[in-house]
C-alpha cells in the first residue's frame, strides 16, 4: 500500500524547483524532506558525471564551449555557452560569471552559488562540449623541444604523453627531476616536481601529472649517468624514438673515424676499413659497440678500457661518460654498452703495453673487423692479398700465401712495410722463425694493409743475375742459327 505524501513534503519538493520568492513562506522545519529529494537527484545524474570524470581536472579558458543543466529547470539553459575573452560566461538571470582558471567542478560550484539567490539549493552540472586549443610547452632533454598546441575535448596530455609528442626524452634526461611550471591567476608560477623514475620503477601513476593550459614541462639534464637504470630509461615508452637513425661522431682507434649515421640494430664488420653493415631493424637504441661496428671496428691497439662518450645536453655543460668495454667482455656488464643519442662523440684511445694475449683476444670481439688485408709479395707460392684475422702473426700470413717458394725464397728474413697513421711509411727486416710465438721482433702481429716482401735467396740472385747477363748472348746464338 502506497502512503500519500504529507502536504509539507509536497511543499518542500515544490520549493526545490521553484524560485525563492514563491516559497518564502515555507518554514525551515517543513523543508527537511527537501534534502532527501536533492540526494535522489544527485544519484540520478551520477552516471553522467562519471562519464565526465576525465574532464573534471580540465581548467576553463577563453574559447571553451560548455553546456549547463540545472536539475528541475530544463528550460533555464537553452543553448551552449562560450567562455569569453575576459574569462567570464554570460548566463541567464545572473549575468557574467568568472570561470577562467577554474576546473569544471569549481565552475559548477561557483555558478550554483550564484543561483542560490534565485533558487533553493540549485544543482548545476557542466559538460565541456568543445575545448579550445590548449598550448603546452616542453623544454630541455627531449628530441624536439618547443610548444605544442593540443585540441582535445576530452583530455589534455599527461607529462609522459607530452614528452612522447616531443619525440621522447633523451639519454641525458634526469627523469627524477622533471619540473612542471604552471602559471597562476595572480601572475606567479607554481613549480611542481615530478619523479618519472618512480613511475618506471614503482608504477606510481601520481607522478604522471595531468597538464593544464600554458603548462611548461622542463626536463633537466642529469649530472651523472645512472648505469643501474639506463636500460630501464632507454626502454621507457616516452624515451627517444628508437626507429629513427641518429648522427654521431667517432674518433681514435677505429678503421673509419668521422661522422656516422647509426640506425637501430646491430652491424656486422667484415673487412677492416669498410663500413659495418646493418643486419636487422631493432627497437633498441644504438649503443657504443654498434657505433664502433659501423665505423669499421676497432684497431688492434685500441684501448677499450678507457673509451669516452662526450655528450652535449640541450641545457648544461658537455658530459664525459667513461665506458669500459673490457668489463663488457669479461664480466658481461651490459651497463658499459650505453645507449647513444644524437650528437654524441665517441673517443677510442690508443692502448700502451697490450700483451700478445690481449691483442689476440681483441681480434675476436664482435666489434672488431672479421678480416684484415695483408699483401704478401715476392718468393711465395701464391703471392697477392690474403684475408686474415686482425692481429694475425706474420708467420701465419706467409703460410696463408702458400709458404715460401722452396727453390727461390730467402727463408731467413722478410721485409715488413707498414703505412703509419701520420702518413709515413715504415719498413724493417724481420728474421723469420716459425717456431716463435707472437712477438714484435721475430713474429709481429700484422695490421690492415701491411705488405710482406719475401726476397730471393743468395743463390737465386746469382742465378738470376747470370741469366740476365747471358740472355743477350743466348738470344744472339738463337738468331744466328735461324739465319744460317
Amino acid at each position: 500500500m502506497i502512503r500519500p505524501l504529507h502536504s509539507a513534503a509536497l511543499i518542500a519538493i515544490a520549493a526545490s524547483i521553484t524560485p525563492m520568492s514563491a516559497v518564502a513562506q515555507v518554514s525551515t522545519s517543513e523543508a527537511n524532506p527537501t534534502s532527501e529529494v536533492l540526494t535522489v537527484a544527485q544519484n540520478a545524474v551520477t552516471p553522467n558525471r562519471n562519464a565526465l570524470a576525465n574532464q573534471q581536472a580540465y581548467v576553463l579558458g577563453p574559447g571553451d564551449e560548455i553546456q549547463l543543466t540545472m536539475f528541475g529547470q530544463p528550460e533555464l539553459f537553452t543553448t551552449n555557452y562560450r567562455v569569453l575573452v575576459d574569462g567570464t560566461v554570460s548566463l541567464p538571470l545572473i549575468g557574467r560569471v568568472p570561470v577562467v582558471g577554474r576546473s569544471i567542478g569549481q565552475a559548477e560550484r561557483e555558478i550554483s552559488l550564484r543561483y542560490t539567490r534565485l533558487y533553493r539549493r540549485p544543482y548545476v552540472t557542466m559538460v565541456l562540449v568543445r575545448a579550445r586549443t590548449v598550448t603546452l610547452a616542453v623544454t630541455g632533454e627531449v628530441r624536439r623541444p618547443g610548444t605544442y598546441p593540443v585540441e582535445s575535448p576530452n583530455q589534455i596530455p599527461t607529462v609522459t604523453q607530452l614528452i612522447q609528442l616531443a619525440g621522447g626524452a633523451s639519454q641525458s634526461a634526469d627523469l627524477s627531476n622533471v619540473i612542471v611550471r604552471r602559471p597562476q591567476l595572480n601572475g606567479s608560477v607554481q613549480n611542481i616536481p615530478v619523479d618519472l623514475l618512480r613511475l618506471l620503477q614503482e608504477g606510481d601513476l601520481s607522478q604522471n601529472l595531468e597538464l593544464r593550459d600554458k603548462d611548461t614541462v622542463v626536463i633537466n639534464a642529469t649530472t651523472e649517468i645512472d648505469r643501474r637504470n639506463s636500460l630501464l630509461v632507454s626502454n621507457a615508452s616516452f624515451s627517444a624514438d628508437r626507429s629513427e637513425p641518429i648522427n654521431i661522431a667517432i674518433v681514435g682507434e677505429v678503421y673509419r673515424p668521422g661522422p656516422h649515421t647509426i640506425r637501430p640494430g646491430s652491424a656486422d664488420v667484415r673487412d677492416a676499413g669498410t663500413l659495418g653493415n646493418s643486419r636487422a631493424a631493432s627497437t633498441e637504441l644504438p649503443t657504443v659497440t654498434q657505433a664502433i661496428q659501423t665505423a669499421g671496428g676497432i684497431k688492434p691497439e685500441a684501448n677499450i678500457r678507457e673509451v669516452r662518450v662526450i655528450r652535449r645536453p640541450h641545457n648544461g655543460d658537455p658530459q664525459t661518460i667513461g665506458v669500459d668495454l673490457w668489463k663488457l667482455l669479461k664480466e658481461g656488464d651490459l651497463s658499459q654498452d650505453i645507449a647513444l643519442q644524437a650528437g654524441d662523440t665517441i673517443e677510442v684511445p690508443k692502448a700502451v703495453g697490450l700483451t700478445a694475449a690481449e691483442m689476440t683476444e681483441l681480434a675476436t670481439v664482435s666489434f672488431a673487423p672479421a678480416t684484415i688485408d695483408v699483401n704478401v709479395v715476392g718468393e711465395v707460392k701464391s703471392p697477392g692479398v690474403v684475408k686474415i684475422q686482425p692481429n694475425t702473426p706474420l708467420n701465419t700470413a706467409v703460410l696463408a700465401a702458400g709458404g715460401f717458394d722452396d727453390r727461390r725464397a730467402n727463408k731467413s728474413k722478410v721485409k715488413l712495410i707498414r703505412l703509419n697513421p701520420d702518413g709515413t711509411v715504415a719498413q724493417r727486416d724481420i728474421k723469420v722463425n716459425f717456431s716463435e710465438p707472437v712477438n714484435e721482433d721475430t713474429n709481429p702481429a700484422l695490421r690492415n694493409n701491411d705488405v710482406i716482401v719475401v726476397g730471393r735467396s743468395g743463390l737465386t740472385k746469382f742465378g738470376d743475375g747470370l741469366r740476365n747477363v747471358l740472355s743477350p748472348i743466348t738470344s744472339g746464338f738463337g738468331l744466328f742459327n735461324i739465319l744460317f
